[in-house]
């Protein structure tokens, strides 16, 4: 498919941040077309070039969040490379940052700045705590903004401490808002001919999808609280043991499935049973039927326990592992592992791209830079008409 079916196609990106919650929203914009650009200092590259597992010396993370960027270096500490990026400011849609609040208007950057030289300009500011508040100027990390808002306090077993999720789910959620806020103020843009700040904060981004916790607590006087594999009062919702030693998960709290797995259990009355019969009693009785079901799986190997449910149209599934993603046909047939050529490693598998658009999907095109800078000469030359010898006077004084 040609890029320029990309439904992004013409939108320019700078993106400044590091690490994973505005490089993450890049890489999205990226995805569907829009032409990012990586800013780095010349001096110190975004930390996760070396994040993760490496491979003859590259880091495997990296590739999967620049892919579909062009890299350059800039200084934007030096008054020469905020002159500079006021120049690439001007030609652009949309800036990119995750420092902590103020950095931009320390540089003489900030959007009240940028907005006159370019009114058209959405600025993506991602922080821990917002631009506003009594903590806008604390350093926020996606970890802190997770316990902040509510995740990590549910997240594990009740006997233990507060369990970390095992991504960086905090920072992934405010890159997810991010962008949407950043089509939003697009949209908009095309109405208006004007640009507008998108301030997302981490902890508010986590949550944002903690469900009913706030009315829990203030009308019920219910402090939800870890609860390991289950939701209390939804049942059956659980991993259940299998013969063969797996672990496999059951979701059938709604009253047509229950029946549904009763009849796979081979035990229909139980759909009729006083204990179990609607959602409520499930729930009242949920220690005794994930007994009463896990009794039933560990009879049998998860391969054959798995069967008997999907014949019964019992939804349930195993528990991936990266071994079993990489091997389940499904993930195939839906190109959620994309393989494309790396100039180190050769080819190189990634996750593939969501959503899935019918007419204009996104792409992705290479796997990122593998130094910092590579596309300096494209960007400078034929963007800003830098000449050859500019930029290496740029790069003497270490602007660039």
């Amino acid at each position: 498919m040609s890029d320029t079916s990309m439904p992004l196609k013409g939108i320019q990106v700078l993106e400044l941040g590091t690490l994973l919650a505005g490089p993450f929203a890049g890489r999205l914009l990226a995805d569907f077309g829009a032409e990012v650009i990586k800013v780095e200092p010349p001096d110190k590259p975004d930390p996760m070039r070396q994040w993760g597992k490496e491979k003859d010396g590259v880091g495997l993370w990296w590739p999967v969040q620049s892919r579909n960027k062009k890299s350059i270096t800039l200084n934007l500490r030096t008054k020469e490379g905020q002159q500079v990026f006021k120049e690439l400011a001007e030609r652009s849609d949309v800036i990119i940052e995750n420092f902590r609040s103020g950095t931009m208007e320390k540089w003489g950057l900030g959007y009240d700045t940028l907005k006159e030289i370019n009114p058209g300009i959405i600025m993506m500011r991602t922080t821990g705590y917002g631009q506003t508040g009594p903590y806008k100027d604390r350093a926020g990390f996606g970890s802190i903004g997770e316990a902040m808002g509510g995740i990590r306090y549910v997240t594990g077993f009740e006997d233990r401490p507060p369990a970390r999720v095992g991504i960086s789910i905090g920072d992934t959620l405010a890159a997810l808002f991010s962008t949407i806020g950043c089509l939003t103020a697009l949209v908009e843009r095309q109405t208006s001919g004007q640009g507008q700040i998108i301030d997302t904060a981490i902890y508010e981004s986590v949550f944002s999808v903690m469900e009913s916790m706030i009315p829990d607590y203030l009308l019920a006087d219910y402090v939800r609280e870890r609860t390991g594999n289950i939701l209390p009062g939804v049942a059956p919702s659980s991993i259940y043991r299998t013969k063969d030693d797996t672990y496999i998960v059951i979701g059938a709290n709604a009253d047509a499935v229950f029946t549904r797995l009763a009849k796979a259990m081979n035990q229909p009355e139980l759909a009729n049973h006083k204990d179990y019969a609607s959602h409520v009693a499930r729930g009242r009785n949920q220690k005794e039927l994930d007994a009463l079901i896990e009794r039933w799986t560990k009879d049998l190997d998860a391969s054959d326990a798995l069967q008997i449910l999907e014949d019964h149209g019992v939804p349930s599934g195993l528990i991936y592992s990266a071994e079993d993603i990489v091997k389940d046909p499904h993930y195939a047939a839906r190109d959620m592992i994309v393989t494309t050529k790396h100039p180190v490693l050769g080819d190189f598998p990634m996750p593939g791209i969501v959503p899935k658009l019918s007419r204009t999907p996104g792409q992705i095109q290479h796997a990122g830079s593998v130094t910092p800078g590579e596309a300096n000469e494209e960007i400078y030359e034929s963007l800003l008409h830098i000449t050859k010898e500019k930029l290496a006077q740029l790069q003497k004084q270490g602007v660039i």
